[in-house]
């Protein structure tokens, strides 16, 4: 994500301070160095300490002690904790992925969309003994990147597709080395076949399907996905996973019906 300081867009302090938490959100319990977020979001080193010194005055921003790299800190925890009620799905889903891990014997993701970013809110490991772990609780990446977030994509409108397209392309191409074309030709392959399967894109010898869940207003705003090796995941076991992913999203969506149409807003 771009903040630089001569972007044609009017970019204040709350928009630079909520890129600084993203950043650290993507780099996780490692945290990031001044160089590395300066660098994310193409802002001055100066610009990013200044931001990060006010966010650890109000307990948004830590520093690891040992490594002295930026983390979020214990307001964003507690915040987050005050949120959940109203906000967090886990404990609706959780036992349709559990059922889902065991059925499909393989790591199995649930994401949900933040503007242009897929979230991993919640993973199950299956019973196979070689077990994939592309993402961590609380990871996020862009929108169309791994299997949830590109089912997400896949699934919105097309005017909204392509601005999100235009938003993310940058990153994904400098950052992940992906080029559009090749982004455009899974999207299009994921609404053709209702989900979305990625192949070696961000971890080599690994596949993963991905099914779009709607909300109780018929907007796609999570995903389920299903991880394994390749050597597991031939033409005939996609298809399995997919149809398994069909089940559970839909029985997702059966249960949102009945809730407050607040869980996914954006």
């Amino acid at each position: 994500m771009s903040l630089g300081e001569g972007s044609s867009k009017m970019v204040g302090p709350l928009q630079r301070a909520t890129a600084v938490l993203r950043a650290l959100a993507n780099g996780g319990r490692l945290g990031l160095s001044l160089t590395e977020i300066a660098k994310d979001l193409q802002l001055p080193h100066s610009t990013v300490h200044r931001i990060l010194a006010q966010m650890a005055r109000e307990r948004f921003v830590g520093q690891d002690e040992d490594s002295r790299k930026y983390i979020l800190g214990p307001l964003a925890f507690e915040l987050g904790l005050a949120a959940e009620r109203q906000f967090d799905i886990r404990g609706l889903c959780r036992p349709l992925l559990q059922r889902l891990a065991i059925e499909a014997e393989d790591t199995v993701y649930l994401v949900q969309r933040s503007g242009n970013e897929a979230v991993c809110i919640e993973r199950q490991e299956g019973p196979s003994p070689i077990r994939v772990l592309t993402l961590e609780v609380g990871s996020r990446r862009p929108l169309g990147l791994g299997a949830g977030g590109l089912a997400i994509l896949a699934a919105l409108p097309h005017g909204e597709m392509e601005d999100v397209l235009g938003a993310i392309m940058p990153a994904i191409a400098s950052r992940w080395r992906f080029p559009e074309g090749a982004l455009r030709d899974s999207l299009q392959s994921a609404q053709e076949n209702g989900h979305a399967v990625i192949r070696n894109r961000i971890t080599l010898g690994t596949t993963a399907v991905g099914r779009h869940v709607k909300d109780s207003l018929g907007r796609p705003f999570a995903a389920l996905s299903v991880a394994a090796v390749n050597s597991r995941m031939d033409v005939a076991r996609i298809r399995q996973i997919a149809s398994l992913l069909e089940r559970e999203a839909k029985e997702i969506e059966r249960l949102l019906a009945g809730l407050r149409p607040t869980l996914s807003r954006q």
